[in-house]
């Protein structure tokens, strides 16, 4: 039986073990696919530990992206330009290599689940954590007309602007924030909702034909897409899609398989 999982802390809350065993179903095969809780400060010695036992590789979750990213011999392209990696994959020559599939699996979910277009468009997203700093380098390669970003603390957008060093992509401080965007997506609710200086973003930003993306997913709407939708947006989704995009990116990774997305999408969306 094959081996792969995920690491992180907490990790109990975790969908990724249905999405893998239904993709690995979908090929024929069985997958023993398994949640291992990251003791504070032990990234290392849990993913050592973990592939001694023949895991082929394995997914991460927060906090522990970054600690993928040093322990990787190797990276892809998409894991330098975002600084972090969720999915390593270990060759049968035993070198360890660190990719990071989120910020192709949002583009997937946007443009082949959703039809919503990127390139040309103004666009907008909300924080400057470490999802949004995964899927920056995706977005940019759809030839967005402008990409925007907004964070509370100005410096963080500000600082991640300079790094990726592209003159479409820049931080905007929420006075600059007085025109529609096509396109707005939302990588931190705690961007928007509860801000304790009452700085919400402004409703200038959306208007009727302004499609609406939250990296996070729920039962219902998110508190983001529920404050788009009282603004008469046009289109919305949430980011569940791109949690199953972005899983098959990483199950291609490990087994050079391509699985179809849209049944495993409907199925988690029926159990939310």
């Amino acid at each position: 039986m094959k081996i792969s999982g995920v690491l992180g802390n907490p990790v109990a809350h975790s969908r990724s073990p249905e999405i893998h065993r239904s993709f690995a179903t979908s090929c024929g095969f069985s997958l023993n696919y398994q949640k291992i809780l990251v003791p504070k400060g032990a990234f290392e010695k849990t993913a050592t530990r973990f592939l001694a036992t023949g895991a082929i590789g394995f997914n991460i979750t927060l906090p522990n992206k970054q600690d993928a990213f040093l322990f990787a011999d190797q990276l892809s392209k998409e894991a330098r330009l975002a600084g972090a990696v969720n999915t390593i994959y270990r060759d049968p020559e035993g070198q360890v290599f660190g990719h990071n599939t989120d910020g192709s699996g949002l583009v997937t979910d946007l443009k082949a689940n959703l039809g919503w277009t990127i390139a040309g468009k103004k666009v907008l997203i909300v924080g400057a954590g470490g999802a949004v700093q995964g899927v920056i380098g995706s977005l940019l390669k759809e030839n967005p007309e402008k990409l925007d970003i907004y964070n509370r603390t100005f410096s963080r957008a500000e600082n991640l602007a300079r790094r990726f060093d592209d003159e479409r992509f820049m931080a905007k401080n929420i006075d600059q924030l007085r025109q529609p965007y096509d396109l707005v997506i939302s990588g931190s609710s705690a961007a928007l909702l509860g801000s304790p200086d009452g700085k919400e973003l402004p409703h200038q930003v959306i208007n009727a034909e302004t499609y609406c993306y939250d990296m996070i997913y729920g039962k219902g709407k998110t508190p983001f897409l529920s404050w788009c939708f009282e603004r008469n947006c046009g289109e919305l989704s949430d980011g569940l899609g791109m949690l199953v995009e972005q899983a098959a990116l990483s199950f291609h990774i490990w087994f050079a398989r391509k699985v179809y997305t849209r049944q495993v999408i409907s199925q988690l969306r029926t159990t939310l």
